[in-house]
């Protein structure tokens, strides 16, 4: 139901109820919005435009998504932050890892975490590109650590380049846990960090089980580069109450919802 007043009021009054929808549906099209509010496409996408300068919005294709609610979080603030839910969806994930596997842990403060989370006496290879994690994975003395080197990005405290896909590419393993910086069941994985994206494609390429660990924020967000569509994820893990979007929506991909009430 359009909204009858809509044209005239001021676009400040109009882009805060756009927010409102996005929030209450995950999404929002310029197309709709343009009826709801009995204005035109253009004057829709100029609102959409300010309202994601702003960085209250994720511009896509016809339309908008929420923005992951981190965004901006440097690594050590993010790893500093006392999350009750990230340690619980954490220790879940590291249920998973079985004595003898080759697995490989993604950079992140949550894939961080599920390293911490291991148990002492596990018994396996671990590959990854963080330094960070490499150092917590190394308090094992089960665990065989493989650093993938490379030049260091400050901002995700990983390695990228040439040489850590070459690295990467010669491994197969048994299992990875992806860092999410967002997931939309449309748009796939994306990350903010252009150099991430690659590293990201070349461990989902040469692991058997993908499994992506996240708080429910991530979910239904969008960021600037895209790694790969969901259904190269096997196992999501997330909170019970998700933010934006509809676990369902995954599920119909074939991937494995698996929700902590935490």
């Amino acid at each position: 139901m359009q909204d009858q007043h809509a044209a005239t009021e001021l676009p400040s009054v109009r882009r805060q109820k756009i927010l409102l929808l996005l929030e209450r549906d995950g999404k929002v099209m310029a197309c709709e919005l343009s009826q709801h509010f009995a204005v035109s496409e253009d004057t829709i996408r100029r609102d959409l435009s300010e309202l994601a300068s702003a960085g209250l919005v994720q511009r896509v294709h016809g339309g908008a998504l929420p923005r992951p609610k981190d965004t901006g979080k440097d690594f050590f603030t993010r790893v500093g932050e006392t999350d009750e839910v990230k340690t619980q969806l954490a220790q879940l994930a590291a249920r998973r890892v079985q004595d003898g596997q080759i697995v490989m842990f993604d950079s992140g403060s949550t894939t961080l975490q599920i390293a911490r989370s291991l148990p002492s006496d596990i018994a396996i290879t671990a590959i990854t590109a963080s330094p960070l994690i490499a150092i917590a994975l190394a308090e094992y003395k089960g665990v065989n650590v493989i650093l993938a080197g490379g030049q260091l990005n400050r901002a995700t405290m990983s390695a990228s380049g040439h040489e850590t896909l070459r690295l990467i590419e010669g491994i197969k393993a048994d299992l990875l846990f992806i860092g999410i910086c967002a997931i939309h069941p449309e748009v796939g994985i994306s990350s903010l960090h252009f150099d991430e994206a690659p590293v990201k494609q070349a461990m989902i390429d040469n692991a058997s089980q993908v499994v992506a660990v996240t708080t429910s924020d991530k979910l239904g967000a969008v960021e600037p580069f895209v790694v790969a569509p969901c259904n190269r994820i096997h196992t999501l893990i997330t909170e019970q109450q998700v933010a934006s979007g509809n676990v369902e929506d995954y599920q119909r991909l074939g991937i494995e919802v698996i929700q902590v009430d935490a």
